[in-house]
């Protein structure tokens, strides 16, 4: 079956039949296209930070994942034709071995990091971070390749507390991850 046409909410059930091989993401049952393939400069910053925490998390318990892998929020004890939200994240570190299964993650990634493209800084910022927000993603940082800047939102209780923009002079810590501290420097090259 193709992607329909026609506007109308969704379920993973939906999703899962699709076969046109486009990246697709579902958010309160509405399909967003991730087409066109990001940008050369958006891979590169992906490149670096998906080595620089897939190093630093060799042998431990949480493990980081980078698009395409679906993730499936408040999805917990649903069936797939209840799932109304599917995104794929550019990273994402997942410490909850449980949440993982085949189909990629049944819950809320610990942190979640999008990189902004000139397409999808409406959904990032907005649709993404009120989604995020309400599934409990503890961390969540907007990367800006353009402007060389990290954008950082803790969760405190149940809403995201703003953290600070950081450049590329600027090192960072991993608030989830003790003792994760790196210079953006190493992806901004």
């Amino acid at each position: 079956m193709s992607i329909p046409n026609e506007k109308g909410r969704y379920s993973y059930a939906d999703y899962l039949s699709w076969d046109d091989g486009e990246r697709l993401e579902l958010i309160d049952g509405e399909v967003f296209n991730m087409s066109p393939a990001p940008s050369r400069r958006h891979q590169q910053v992906l490149r670096e930070l998906s080595t620089i925490f897939s190093v630093f998390l060799r042998g431990k318990e949480c493990e980081v994942f980078f698009a395409p892998f679906d993730v499936r929020l408040l999805a917990e004890n649903k069936q797939d034709d209840e799932i109304t939200h599917v995104v794929q994240p550019d990273l994402s570190v997942v410490c909850d071995q449980g949440k993982l299964d085949d189909k990629g993650c049944n819950g809320a990634p610990d942190m979640i990091v999008e990189i902004l493209s000139p397409s999808s800084v409406k959904l990032d910022r907005w649709k993404k971070y009120q989604l995020y927000e309400k599934a409990g993603v503890k961390e969540y940082w907007l990367v800006d390749p353009i402007n060389e800047s990290v954008e950082i939102h803790l969760l405190i209780g149940e809403q995201y507390q703003f953290q600070g923009v950081y450049t590329k002079e600027d090192s960072i810590a991993v608030r989830i991850l003790a003792g994760f501290e790196f210079g953006l420097d190493q992806i901004f090259v």
